[in-house]
């Protein structure tokens, strides 16, 4: 029974790196979606929902299971229930993605942000994309000096929110009501992201030490 049980818990593990493996896919192509106004690839982000939110659920039922057969304790037990938060989180983050990618099928063939603004929303998809590839090693490997770099990552992707939100609400902005909501969601989908990414990072640390390092409510 004992070794049943440890590779019930290697498999939740495993399932956890496939959810995160998914959704890196997801949100690499959603903001590739996003910056190229590339519809195909939009709606290969948004076909591919559905199999993440499968997966996290049949994973929260495997670990309920172990909760009802097993008793875990112990690390263990912190290995389940970090499970059933994290895959939480990873399927908040792939419906993220799908938001992005919606966007950018909305507003196909046009760009879902003006000119002035491109850039930035360029560099928030490239550090969403470089903290999904990192939590994935994370949840693989528990090296946790990749905690630390996501929430540096985390930290430039909310200095460039608050610049966007300092864009439209400034003198110069020329964008119709459309083009504000537009930029105002995208904006709070690219930082929501990468919140739930340290959120589950913090999980992840207190999976590996037994010591929570914080609060966070994404």
């Amino acid at each position: 029974m004992r070794e049943v049980f440890q590779q019930e818990l290697r498999e939740v593990q495993d399932r956890l790196v496939e959810i995160s493996e998914l959704v890196t896919v997801a949100i690499t192509n959603a903001t590739a979606a996003f910056n190229e106004s590339n519809v195909t690839l939009a709606e290969k982000v948004i076909a591919e929902d559905p199999k993440i939110d499968a997966l996290a659920s049949s994973l929260d039922e495997l670990a309920i299971n172990i909760l009802a057969l097993q008793q875990p304790v112990a690390r263990d037990l912190r290995i389940v229930v970090t499970a059933l938060r994290v895959s939480a989180s990873l399927e908040r983050m792939g419906d993220i993605a799908e938001h992005i990618a919606q966007l950018a099928r909305y507003r196909y063939p046009d760009k879902v942000v003006k000119k002035s603004l491109r850039q930035t929303f360029a560099e928030m998809g490239r550090l969403d994309v470089e903290i999904a590839k990192k939590l994935t090693v994370l949840l693989k490997t528990e090296d946790l000096a990749l905690a630390d770099e996501m929430r540096n990552d985390d930290d430039a992707i909310d200095e460039l929110h608050v610049s966007v939100f300092d864009a439209v609400l400034g003198a110069h902005w020329k964008g119709e009501a459309v083009d504000t909501v537009d930029v105002t969601l995208a904006s709070r989908y690219h930082e929501r992201f990468a919140d739930h990414a340290v959120s589950i990072a913090k999980k992840v640390q207190y999976l590996a030490t037994g010591e929570w390092v914080g609060s966070s409510n994404p």
